[in-house]
């Protein structure tokens, strides 16, 4: 059978390889225990495993608890309606399950076991599948032919005690919604006035139709279009029951899908491509709204539509087309709700929250993780964003609390989550570790706001960070720059939360002459010799954030998005000096890798450190170290070999460093010189080194030198697919950090909350803000 990948930009090729290698298909099953000796055996299996069976045997709600259930969904298929290519059998849907696999894991930490059965038959089917239950904490029907996809899920429903949903009808219903809800909004239009035509008569359709009803639409708007035109009472031709819920009375006046579209404000197309032309579209109501979702081409493309009606709003199932209609956007995250609330079934009103939550989302600012995931196209809300884009991270923080909550509200639910917050916390953490470790500090950011300056304030990610920073009240941005070019890109970038923002700029700020007089006294005899050379200075606007910093102007600097590091640090060393006791700055990356963190340094200023400069380092870090986490810091001084292992002037600079540290922090859990793989690993360094002194696995990686360093974090981060929280910069007088060049909005955010919370550490804002600076 042909398929239409081609002409969509995907090789025939690709997809074949993708699927066939490294290994074939697309999912497996991965441990979540050690399993590496015989007591793993014992516990894992016989004789230790009895002791989960009687428990449950005591309290089957013990499953949850002791085995996969809670999280395990199977996807359910007969393979009788596979995407566009019809009724392929089981077996040739297999790959489309798998592929739901990914989606659920992927997106919402959802495990998976995709089940292909055989029988067409709707009772075979839904007894199968009801013998299911003790193994599943739900069941996702997918690619089933209409109308026995009804009778399959009503039954189910009726029969299980855990959430039984058919994506097909109720994923293009609910993003379809959302869609609807927003694009209303846009032209002005009130839900149950407007005149809705339905091309398509089967499970996507009539569940569409149904949830419409739900949301507004009038029963009495609503016109239903199989193959053969208009469905009516009393048509000679064989109907169903379903389709005939959605009849038009016997004396409807219109019996084609051209005659229906005239006047109507809305068409919803689930249907065959190109059945929808121009003039059809142009016999619409007033700003009509365009859902054409038959894949992989749509009943009118946006640009016939667009051509026709300029004033029309445009949604496809297509994903190279602007309003894409993707289910990916639904299942994942309403399945994540329904489980964590052990659901008994998903009803109307928790489609409905997924629904509201979904349209609610698309009306915030988009980050900048999913613009650049998009190609860097701007996402505002508007025609051409009704309904967010599947890689957007706040999905699965925003629908599965909306889901849970309806499930509570409506008596569905088992288990009650009574701090709907800290569960929105913990679905953060599917989104990775780093989430984790920054929400406390960004609570503590919260408690106390900082007043952050940002150099770079005409850098299109900085203020969309800063946007972010005013909205979560995390801290308050100081911009530097033309205030008439940085006002214009705010308005611009409909950047509503920053209209106050202070915008700073040294030639027209009013304490300049002072700035530059207090900078000439501190620097006479370092470079800076008279007035005029202190204004120069102050011109470059890192030089006059860090002044601000340290005349307590600003409480904290964030710079470096598009300058050198050593650039962007420099002035901040000039003007606001190291700390007390301290010979070196440094910089340290937070690492996350799975389910650690590991603090590597120097990342970013010393090329070549001397012993005492790395046992500066190490000590530094240990207090950055509490800063993130209350683990107990375990230091590994890095080098090529371990313990004298081989005489080198590079291993005795780390011997000597370590005994530097060990004299100044005797109590410290540190050990070096040692190579990497023996500082991870206690089991191997315990048989190897038994006598070493470190204790467990190290947590804290101080390199020899900056090469090193660098490239072991990078190359975490690029091969290992690790997270990082930096470059945090240690070791100056002042709340100070310097960003990688081209960080993330994601990025800002994090090292802005860092710094505001070094600020509050530091306690650096001594001088009240002026009034002419901000609020």
């Amino acid at each position: 059978m042909a398929s239409d990948f081609e002409h969509k930009g995907t090789r025939r090729e690709d997809a074949l390889d993708y699927h066939a290698n490294p290994k074939p298909g697309k999912i497996e099953v991965v441990p979540t225990k050690a399993f590496s000796n015989q007591r793993d055996l014992a516990l894992a299996y016989t004789p230790g495993v009895a002791e989960p069976c009687l428990e449950i045997a005591r309290d089957p709600d013990l499953a949850y608890k002791y085995t996969t259930k809670g999280n395990l969904v199977a996807v359910v298929s007969n393979g009788t309606a596979v995407l566009g290519l019809g009724d392929i059998g089981a077996l040739a849907g297999k790959p489309v399950m798998e592929g739901k696999g990914i989606l659920f894991k992927r997106f919402a930490g959802i495990d998976v076991f995709d089940i292909e059965l055989s029988p067409k038959d709707p009772k075979a089917i839904i007894e199968t599948v009801a013998a299911l239950e003790p193994t599943f904490g739900g069941i996702n029907l997918e690619d089933i032919k209409a109308p026995d996809c009804f009778e399959i899920e009503e039954a189910l429903i009726q029969r299980m005690d855990i959430p039984v949903f058919h994506d097909d009808q109720h994923g293009t219903a609910i993003i379809s919604g959302a869609a609807l809800i927003n694009a209303l909004e846009i032209v002005g239009k009130e839900i149950d006035k407007v005149k809705v035509v339905f091309s398509g008569a089967g499970a996507a359709a009539i569940a569409t139709a149904r949830l419409y009803l739900a949301l507004g639409i009038k029963r009495e708007n609503v016109i239903l279009c199989d193959q053969k035109g208009v469905v009516y009472k009393g048509r000679p031709d064989p109907s169903n029951k379903y389709k005939d819920e959605f009849s038009a009375p016997a004396d409807c006046k219109v019996r084609t899908l051209t005659e229906a579209l005239a006047g109507a404000d809305v068409f919803v197309g689930v249907s065959k491509g190109g059945i929808v032309s121009g003039d059809m579209v142009k016999k619409m109501a007033d700003k009509p709204i365009i859902f054409a979702m038959a894949n992989p081409d749509p009943e009118i493309t946006p640009d016939e539509a667009l051509a026709a009606r300029p004033d029309a709003i445009m949604a496809t199932g297509r994903s190279d087309y602007p309003n894409q209609v993707n289910n990916v956007l639904g299942f994942p995250f309403i399945f994540r709700g329904a489980l964590d609330v052990r659901a008994r079934k998903i009803n109307t009103e928790m489609k409905l929250a997924a629904v509201r939550a979904l349209a609610a989302l698309a009306r915030e600012d988009v980050p900048d993780i999913v613009q650049k995931a998009y190609g860097g196209a701007l996402l505002r809300f508007g025609p051409e964003y009704i309904i967010p884009k599947p890689f957007d991270p706040r999905l699965v923080m925003r629908v599965p609390v909306a889901v849970a909550k309806a499930a509570m509200d409506t008596g569905v639910a088992r288990v009650r989550i009574d701090n709907l917050e800290a569960y929105r916390e913990r679905l953060e953490r599917l989104l990775g570790k780093s989430r984790e470790i920054m929400r406390p500090i960004i609570r503590k950011a919260q408690r106390s706001l900082k007043r952050i300056v940002f150099p770079e304030g005409d850098d299109e990610k900085i203020l969309h960070a800063c946007r972010a920073l005013v909205d979560e009240r995390i801290a308050v941005p100081i911009l530097l720059g033309y205030e008439k070019r940085i006002r214009q890109m705010i308005s611009s970038l409909g950047l509503e939360s920053l209209k106050d923002v202070a915008v700073m700029n040294p030639e027209t700020f009013p304490l300049f002459d002072e700035y530059a007089e207090e900078l000439m006294e501190m620097r006479q005899r370092k470079g800076i010799n008279n007035l005029d050379e202190a204004k120069r200075f102050l011109m470059d606007l890192n030089a006059f954030g860090a002044m601000m910093v340290h005349r307590g102007d600003a409480d904290g600097l964030l710079s470096g998005n598009r300058t050198a590091y050593s650039d962007t640090i420099r002035p901040a060393l000039q003007i606001n000096g190291m700390k007390k006791g301290v010979k070196r700055c440094c910089g340290l990356y937070v690492v996350l890798h799975k389910n650690r963190v590991v603090f590597f340094a120097d990342t970013t200023v010393n090329p070549d450190p001397t012993a005492e400069d790395l046992a500066e380092i190490a000590l530094q870090t240990v207090e950055q170290v509490k800063f993130f986490t209350d683990e107990e810091p375990r230091v590994a001084m890095l080098s090529f070999a371990s313990f004298g292992a081989t005489r080198h002037p590079s291993t005795d600079k780390v011997r000597r460093a370590t005994d530097l540290v060990r004299a100044k922090a005797p109590k410290l859990n540190i050990d070096g010189e040692i190579q990497a793989d023996v500082a991870l690993d206690a089991a191997l360094r315990e048989e190897l080194f038994p006598f070493s002194t470190l204790k467990e696995s190290a947590n804290v990686l101080i390199f020899p030198d900056l090469d090193s360093a660098n490239i072991a974090y990078k190359l975490m981060l690029k091969f290992a697919g690790a997270e990082a929280i930096g470059p945090i910069l240690m070791g100056v007088d002042a709340p100070v950090n310097v960003l990688q060049r081209g960080s993330t909005v994601n990025e800002v955010v994090a090292m802005a909350a860092v710094t505001a919370v070094q600020a509050q550490d530091m306690a650096a804002a001594k001088i009240p803000l002026p009034r002419v600076v901000g609020k």
